[in-house]
């Protein structure tokens, strides 16, 4: 006989009869299998919101892009143009229309209110902008102010300050009248115009201003419309090396929406991110329900093998079975994303610089229903796989632990897809492959100690039982290795699901600590700045006068880097591996001179004690250590600088570390005393005001004084700093609530269907004479050592994920936090303990014979 001949007692696949079978099953078990969908719905609503959300800001780029930079062509640069970067501007000034723009930071008076405050003084000349609109109020103000000594005013700061159109201000050593206030400029986002309110007024004025001293910081823009005939990206690629060579930068609208792109596509990727932590969440939720629910059906399942079902066919009904839910919960998550899409653009409105228009995204939600099905498949498949191995004579012989043992290739099949989805799907949302690797080892090393946990937990119990305990205490224990138990389950699951979401906690608590300043009593809270040579005893005068201590007077040099082991930015431009950007060498730097290190310093290598220069040799200078390395250089090394036209040799002679987070003046490079004390320098000083009654009337004298001298308040740059922290942390903690709900779905799930587990060993606890109190105290010690071995150890994965994540991915010191570790403990394991008790109220308030044959 062939082998190739069809077998006619085969079952042959009958897909609609199995359909028709998978619905019917579900009757008595729609409530459970609801867990099952939970356990997606919120994972796939983020992704949906979250991709939903990024291809209608990416709609509202492309269509507004033009009036985010308000002209074809943007050039600027940092420093006062020479004549070679000037013959280059007005070389591509005949190619369309030019308007010219200043840029710097410093103080405006008040007149009616007596106020001074920081601000971008922002110097226009031309018709700029050539598209979209600078908006004030009234509207004619924007052209208007350019025909006389008038200025716009930032609306908030007119609110702040109660002025009105018609007041004055004063900026540097001039007035002007107010002719309007300022609502938005093109491509300024609510929280840029919060931090860096802007005043603009006409660029003809600026130099009776006397704000560009030596020393200054001014930037210069120029704004072009071009001809018709000239293609702004075609322009500008043919003029980088031009640019770079002299320290320029550009912008078009096309890289615009490049940057732009880049900058909110990985906002969106780390809350994506997010959301993909409350989807692998569910997933674990996803498996340890189907892992219950299959348990409880071996006996349907082995009724069906008697009455002539295949194994197959079995696998078949539960497999549509965990489809259809998986289909369900990608409905369910599709349809809340799109509607929690809704609101994010008045979420994120204060970090956008276009008005965002929410809109249904098919791609977004098409992909929100496909990623149900495809996950829920994936994680229900190693439960499902047994459903294979059931044998007809389960139907006599109730024991399921065999099918556990049976060894099955398939499930290394399944392991390997589902390790290739999560390292797919962690690289699309994170960017790169290592980032995704690292992502992937860190869930399976979780997943394997916790399982390792469970497993030795069980083992150690069983091996030591304390069989001289007390009954409950007896009972509580042997539950966790005996038939049937759920240590691993719920060890997994319930770790899995506190590691995931302490790591989210931490990791936020260390981005939110990394943008905040160290405040304390006797760190400065008032800086002035650009104080002139001539200024500087003056300024140390009124400072005295005023009674405020001067706690750091550091002078300040512009340097430019010449050469790196004499290397030349020929050389870096040439030879791409030597990894060093050419933008090294064409920015410039401010540096200071001292013989000591700060109180934010500390010494990496080489030594910086009396470092006075003696006069031969090259110059030793510090470096802060994350500039050295951007440079590769280490102690030793060779460098030449550029003060001024005239070059300084200088070799690394000491690697430090700066903490950037104090509030005082830090420098990337530090040079001894005896060398720069002639170069063209300007001063900065750090004191502190006892309140804010003394630091504005100690403003106002140095603005009337010294009106090209800025002074800001710091307490105000925390002020607004705590604001903007403060949105952001609304923000990530908004996207944290998705795991947060499906941890909690995913817990009270997976305590919840265990119970089918022991449900019929506590009513024959019950009909042996157990009474309520020994019950309850049975499931109490049970749920108690569960949640609290299963809550440690997920706290101690959390500490140790986060601490990896902000070395090695965000490359930032780590910030210990842990109360919030403390209280995810207390919460998971009550939780836990709770769910577990609220279980037994069916067992406990139930005769044992009516419980029985509920369960049957």
């Amino acid at each position: 006989m062939s082998d190739n001949k069809p077998n006619p007692d085969k079952p042959k696949l009958n897909i609609p009869w199995l359909l028709k079978m998978a619905w019917r099953d579900t009757r008595r078990s729609r409530g459970r299998l609801v867990l099952f969908l939970s356990s997606i719905v919120l994972g796939i609503a983020a992704l949906v919101a979250i991709n939903s959300f990024r291809d209608s800001l990416q709609v509202a780029i492309d269509e507004k892009a033009r009036g985010l930079i308000g002209a074809d062509l943007v050039m600027g640069m940092n420093k006062e143009p020479d004549s070679l970067s000037m013959a280059l501007i007005d070389s591509v000034s005949t190619l369309g229309k030019r308007s010219d723009e200043n840029r710097m930071m410093s103080m405006v008076y008040f007149v009616k209110s007596n106020d001074t405050r920081l601000v971008q003084v922002r110097a226009l000349e031309g018709e700029f902008p050539y598209f979209g609109a600078i908006e004030t109020e009234p509207v004619e103000a924007s052209r208007s102010f350019r025909e006389d000594r008038r200025a716009l005013v930032d609306y908030n700061l007119m609110l702040q300050y109660e002025a009105q159109p018609g007041d004055s201000i004063r900026v540097g050593a001039l007035t002007f009248a107010i002719e309007g206030a300022l609502h938005r400029i093109p491509g300024q986002t609510a929280m840029t115009a919060a931090v860096a309110p802007v005043v603009y007024i006409p660029r003809q004025y600026l130099p009776e201003t006397g704000l560009i001293q030596r020393g200054s910081r001014v930037s210069y823009y120029y704004y072009y419309d071009l001809n018709d005939n000239v293609q702004p990206d075609t322009l500008g690629n043919r003029l980088d090396p031009r640019f770079e060579e002299l320290g320029m930068f550009y912008d078009t609208v096309e890289t615009r929406k490049k940057s732009m792109g880049r900058s909110y596509d990985e906002l969106a990727r780390f809350l994506a991110l997010v959301g993909f932590v409350a989807l692998l969440l569910g997933c674990v939720g996803v498996a340890s329900a189907v892992h219950v629910y299959m348990r409880d059906k071996l006996a349907t399942i082995g009724i069906l093998r008697c009455l002539g079902m295949s194994g197959k066919q079995a696998f078949l009904v539960y497999l549509f079975q965990v489809m259809g839910m998986g289909l369900l919960g990608g409905l369910a998550g599709a349809a809340l994303g799109s509607v929690v899409q809704l609101v994010l653009p008045e979420l994120f409105g204060s970090f956008l610089p276009v008005s965002v228009d929410a809109y249904f995204s098919f791609t977004a939600a098409a992909q929100g229903i496909l990623l149900g099905v495809v996950v829920s498949v994936l994680f229900a498949l190693l439960p499902l796989l047994s459903i294979r191995q059931v044998s007809p004579l389960i139907t006599l012989r109730a024991t399921v632990e065999h099918l556990t043992n049976q060894k099955d290739p398939l499930r290394w099949a399944v392991y390997g897809l589902i390790l290739a989805f999560v390292i797919i799907f962690s690289r699309w949302q994170m960017g790169t492959w290592w980032q995704a690797l690292y992502f992937t080892g860190g869930v399976i090393a979780a997943f394997l100690v916790l399982a390792l946990l469970a497993k030795g937990l069980s083992w150690t119990v069983k091996r030591f039982f304390p069989s001289h305990w007390g009954y409950i205490w007896r009972q509580g224990l042997a539950n966790l290795y005996r038939p049937n138990n759920q240590t691993l389950l719920l060890v997994v699951s319930i770790g899995l699901g506190t590691a995931l979401i302490g790591t989210l906690f931490m990791v936020q608590r260390t981005l939110l600590s990394e943008v905040s300043l160290s405040g304390t009593e006797d760190q400065p809270n008032l800086v002035l700045f650009d104080i002139q040579n001539a200024q500087r005893e003056q300024v140390a005068d009124l400072t005295k006068q005023e009674g405020l201590p001067i706690l750091y007077f550091d002078p300040i040099v512009t340097v430019r880097l010449e050469q790196i082991n004499n290397l030349t930015l020929a050389d870096v431009r040439k030879d791409t591996t030597l990894e060093i950007r050419p933008w090294n060498f064409t920015r410039e730097y401010r540096v200071t001179y001292r013989d000591h290190l700060s109180d934010s310093e500390k010494t990496q290598e080489g030594s910086w004690s009396d470092n006075q220069y003696g006069g031969s040799g090259r110059v030793p200078v510090s470096l802060e250590e994350r500039y050295a390395e951007r440079i590769k250089v280490n102690v030793g090394d060779s460098l030449l600088y550029n003060v001024q036209g005239a070059t300084i040799p200088a070799r690394v002679a000491h690697i430090r570390r700066v903490d950037w987070n104090r509030v005082q003046t830090n420098f990337q490079v530090l040079f001894p005393e005896g060398v720069l004390e002639e170069a063209p320098q300007f001063h900065v000083l750090m004191t502190r005001s006892d309140n804010e009654q003394q630091a504005a009337q100690f403003q106002r004298r140095v603005v009337e004084a010294f009106p090209n001298v800025s002074a800001i308040g710091l307490d105000l740059i925390l002020r607004t700093l705590e604001e903007v922290v403060s949105q952001i942390s609304f923000v990530i903690q908004f996207m944290a609530l998705f795991s947060i709900f499906t941890g909690l779905l995913v817990l009270v799930g997976s305590v919840n269907v265990s119970k089918y587990q022991r449900v019929q060993e506590s009513v024959l606890l019950r009909t042996l004479g157990a009474n309520k109190k020994q019950i309850l105290g049975i499931t109490l010690m049970e749920y108690m050592m569960l949640g609290v071995l299963a809550a440690a150890v997920g706290c101690v994965i959390a500490f140790g994920a986060a601490w990896a994540l902000a070395v090695f991915s965000f490359e930032m010191e780590f910030v210990p936090v842990l109360w919030p570790l403390l209280v995810i403990f207390v919460l998971v394991t009550l939780l836990t303990v709770a769910v577990g008790l609220l279980n037994s109220r069916g067992v406990l308030n139930r005769p044992p014979l009516e419980v029985l044959r509920r369960e049957a």
